[in-house]
């Protein structure tokens, strides 16, 4: 992102500018040697290569094909431009589409016994309300009106025996919404996710009965008429992407959807450059925002690929972009970390999405535009958040967790964050969705129990962090080599005069973390007297912790078998260590109860250092 600093390491350290990692935070301290030049990241970082703007301009058209495209916009029909001296014909399929992805079985089985099944919360078909104005929370919107259902029947069992609850559901929305109209059905996010999922998965809604398939063909050309204008009117980037897909996909399987097809992929490709950072990351900086772009572009090609018609190169391209980044939040045990308001997102459904996007690629691992840095050393993978939330455009379930970090070992999470705003209104309850978003629910530091950057209402976020300045370096332990970030926000510079650093040091066996969280006045003088901080570190789901006798460590025994031991650095002031209740929540959207180790106290407003380290024992 534009406003993220990231300095690459070559020469001078950027240690200078802050005190050295403690040496007697542990009962054995371990000796760190710096090399005399501090060496980049030796490790290729991917992509290979960045977003070009060339790569998302229309693909070149002959002047017939132009001038299509240029009369549909002005919004003349389709036939009249692809066959003027002919009545429009009937609406039908020219095409079945065979997509890639595969949905969730298990959601699909419930449908087939009356149930909805969102984020592990059940609710009978019958009792639910399919109106465009219903108070159904956000996770059941969605899936109502964006018939994102439709992927999860599909893997529940033969077209035979799933059609008939697809059609009996599409009754009762047809019903509920004869006609274009206001509320959650008519949002340009939402009809481009239905209408690409009805032409997608038509065989399990239009198999039956003959007047139903009539009248759902008309609404399939409605919807599509209805995005053709409104489609710049979504409520974000990706909201718009999902819209012009949709037109795109019309104008391929709909009657003389040529006019409509070079329309869409004009605005699908122009959509598309601006819906990602230079790194190819969602402005959004969203891991389930990043799935959804991802899964929207594969069916998209699965729709080209049923008319027998090659897609755009641009299509690749991005596919191409969006996957390594996603790749960049995946922990040691596959699953997704919890970023931004997505959950645990399971190894099975990442699997699933990566293996349908034809992409072969390693995690990224120094996204400095997409603003998270990920760390491989033995069998551990850390990731930080290095860069500021998303601007209030672009922000979904918008977070405050600047300089948070997740930690795995093996297939074992150590230190989580919450995560699961965006999975509210399932098994989560909606009423604690803001409280997930903010710094206290990441494993962070909270200065005077205030987030970083504020978070508001309906996902969207305010003022707090602008500025980020975040660097990666490799440093000599123990003769070999150990990745260092250094990290520092000004979320707290405003109100209270204070900067945040945080230097974390990950040794190259993966069983030792240094940390240290520095408070530092952001002018030349700091302001006088105190303030309360506490920094927050969320263990993974199962850990067993329990303080040390002296009051200033933690002994954690994993489900693994293996023991962890975090101590507080001796020179933390008065800094106090204790545990509290957390949770924590999966990638099914349930609630996990778990437990923080919580450091806190009161720090001068002049500044303040607290080392701590985070050791495999056994």
């Amino acid at each position: 992102m534009a406003r993220t600093l990231l300095r690459e390491a070559k020469g001078a350290s950027p240690a200078a500018a802050s005190p050295a990692l403690p040496l007697g935070a542990a009962d054995e301290p371990l000796v760190v040697t710096r090399t005399d030049e501090t060496l980049a990241d030796a490790v290729p970082l991917e992509p290979a290569r960045s977003l070009v703007i060339s790569d998302f301009q229309p693909p070149h058209a002959g002047p017939v094909d132009s001038m299509l495209r240029w009369a549909y916009r002005l919004g003349i029909p389709g036939s009249v431009l692809a066959s003027p001296l002919r009545k429009p014909v009937a609406p039908r399929l020219l095409g079945t589409v065979a997509s890639a992805l595969n949905g969730d079985r298990a959601s699909g089985m419930a449908l087939r016994a009356g149930q909805f099944l969102v984020h592990g919360l059940k609710a009978p078909i019958d009792k639910v309300d399919f109106a465009s104005s219903a108070p159904l929370t956000p996770p059941f919107l969605r899936a109502v009106h964006g018939f994102t259902w439709l992927r999860d029947l599909a893997a529940s069992g033969p077209r035979e025996e799933c059609s008939g609850i697809g059609e009996k559901l599409l009754k009762k929305w047809l019903a509920a919404n004869p006609e274009p109209a206001k509320g959650a059905a008519w949002t340009v996010e939402h009809a481009g996710l239905r209408l690409l999922a009805w032409l997608t998965h038509a065989p399990l809604i239009l198999s039956g009965d003959a007047k139903l398939r009539a009248r759902a063909l008309e609404q399939f050309e409605a919807t599509a008429r209805w995005l053709d204008r409104q489609v710049a009117r979504a409520e974000d980037r990706l909201g718009q992407v999902a819209g012009w897909c949709a037109i795109v996909a019309a104008g391929l399987l709909l009657p003389d959807g040529r006019p409509r097809r070079l329309y869409g992929e004009a605005g699908l490709l122009r959509a598309l450059g601006e819906l990602v950072s230079d790194d190819g990351g969602v402005l959004s900086r969203s891991p389930l925002a990043q799935m959804e772009a991802i899964a929207l572009l594969v069916d998209l090609k699965a729709c080209y690929a049923a008319v027998n018609r090659d897609p755009p190169q641009a299509l690749d391209t991005m596919i191409g972009l969006l996957v390594p980044p996603l790749l960049t939040l995946r922990m040691g045990d596959r699953a997704l970390g919890s970023w931004q308001g997505s959950g645990a997102t399971s190894a099975a459904r990442l699997d699933a999405l990566v293996s349908a996007s034809g992409v072969r690629a390693r995690p990224a691992k120094d996204m400095r535009h997409w603003g998270y840095q990920r760390v491989d050393a033995g069998k551990a993978v850390l990731v930080l958040d290095a860069a500021p939330p998303p601007r209030a455009r672009h922000a979904r379930f918008g977070c405050a967790s600047t300089l948070a970090f997740e930690l795995s070992h093996g297939e074992q999470r150590l230190i989580v964050n919450c995560g699961g705003a965006e999975l509210a209104g399932g098994q989560t309850p909606i009423r604690i969705e803001q409280g997930l978003r903010g710094t206290a629910a990441h494993s962070t530091l909270v200065l005077d129990e205030a987030n970083s950057t504020a978070v508001l209402i309906k996902g969207q976020i305010g003022k707090g962090v602008e500025e980020v300045d975040v660097a990666r370096t490799t440093v000599k332990q123990r003769g070999r080599d150990a990745t260092r970030l250094e990290a520092v926000h000004n979320g707290y510079a405003a109100r209270h005069g204070l900067m945040h650093r945080r230097i974390l040091l990950l040794s190259a066996d993966g069983e030792e973390l240094r940390g240290e969280d520095l408070l530092e006045p952001s002018g030349r003088k700091g302001q006088r007297g105190k303030i309360g901080f506490a920094i927050r570190f969320h263990l993974g789901y199962g850990i067993e912790a329990g303080l040390s006798e002296d009051k200033r460590g933690v002994g954690l025994a994993l489900p693994d078998g293996s023991y962890w031991q975090f101590r507080l650095g001796g020179d933390s002031g008065e800094a106090e260590i204790g545990l509290e209740d957390s949770l924590w929540v999966d990638g099914h959207g349930r609630p996990r109860a778990t437990r923080q180790i919580v450091v806190e106290g009161l720090t001068p407003r002049s500044g303040g250092r607290f080392p701590w380290l985070l050791k495999r024992m056994g």
